[in-house]
């Protein structure tokens, strides 16, 4: 086997996007986002799309799965499956390298260690009997289901528990399929603690600056309700509960800037998992290009040629 994928992952804010764009410029590459929320039109500055960031020395860099439904639309782990692998095909069919860029860590789980999704119908009666049941006995459900659960806001909105347990109903999404599975190169991007809770801090800052606040409120006259941008989580969260008067703007800052930071540790806490189950992630210590240059060249261009 030989790999087939360069990987660039990491938590919120290390410099996964800037470094990866610079890489795909030096190897012929294209990029395949793996990010839950950046498939999504209209939310820009909320998922840190930084869409500017793909044109390098004046060329642009393509790039995948980004801005492709609508927010009102549902998007899942099998749909992102089934785009990753035609994104894949086209790419390769050029005769470019695939870069699959992102933090979200079952979407990437679902391409290095391919998961074997089913299609899951999600039947309006199922839905309805099911949300006749507590928040706490369809958490029970859940867990009887997938005692392995690793995804915890999955326990906190009543919509995303029924979700679940309709998928894991299906299937469970642990089952693996040799024919699914990619072999890639994986480079891991990280910093110190204290490094990133700042670059954290000032980020937010930047982004409530370029008008995030804004943005969220175009999605209401959209016609996207407070509820569903609960589910979107984090920034489209805390903003929309500022927006309805159930936070201060400085409490709003404060709770969304922690919120970011424990979402960051989940990140990492879900890509130590992928190495306990076999995933080889080579890591840097910032998004130094110069490494993981040299990390691509010792590795991917070295089984290219046996």
């Amino acid at each position: 086997m030989r790999y087939e994928l360069i990987t660039v992952l990491g938590p919120t804010a290390v410099g996964k996007t800037r470094l990866a764009v610079r890489l795909a410029g030096e190897f012929n590459g294209e990029i395949i986002s793996a990010d839950s929320r950046q498939v999504y039109k209209f939310m820009d500055i909320g998922t840190g799309k930084d869409l500017d960031e793909y044109v390098i020395n004046g060329r642009k860099i393509e790039y995948h799965l980004i801005n492709i439904i609508e927010p009102a639309a549902e998007f899942n782990l099998y749909l992102f499956q089934k785009k990753f692998f035609e994104a894949f095909d086209k790419i390769k069919s050029k005769n470019k390298i695939p870069f699959l860029v992102g933090g979200t860590g079952l979407y990437l789980s679902s391409v290095l260690q391919g998961y074997n999704l089913p299609e899951v119908n999600f039947d309006k009666d199922r839905i309805a009997a099911l949300q006749k049941l507590s928040k706490n006995e369809l958490r029970n459900k859940l867990k009887s289901l997938n005692p392995n659960l690793h995804n915890k806001t999955d326990l906190e909105i009543k919509e995303r528990i029924i979700k679940a347990i309709l998928i894991a109903e299906k299937k469970p999404p642990q089952a693996k399929s040799g024919k699914l599975k990619v072999d890639s190169l994986v480079i891991g991007i990280r910093v110190n603690p204290d490094v990133l809770r700042n670059r954290i801090t000032r980020r937010l800052k930047k982004r409530l600056e370029e008008g995030m606040i804004t943005e969220v409120e175009n999605l209401l006259q959209k016609g996207i309700t407070h509820e569903r941008l609960k589910l979107f989580g984090l920034e489209y969260k805390f903003i929309s509960m500022y927006l309805q008067k159930e936070l201060s703007y400085n409490d709003m800052f404060q709770k969304l800037n922690s919120a970011i930071y424990k979402f960051a540790k989940r990140q990492m806490t879900w890509f130590r998992k992928m190495e306990r189950e076999g995933i080889k992630i080579n890591w840097i210590e910032g998004a130094g290009f110069e490494k993981a240059k040299e990390i691509i060249e010792a590795e991917f261009f070295e089984k290219h040629e046996t």
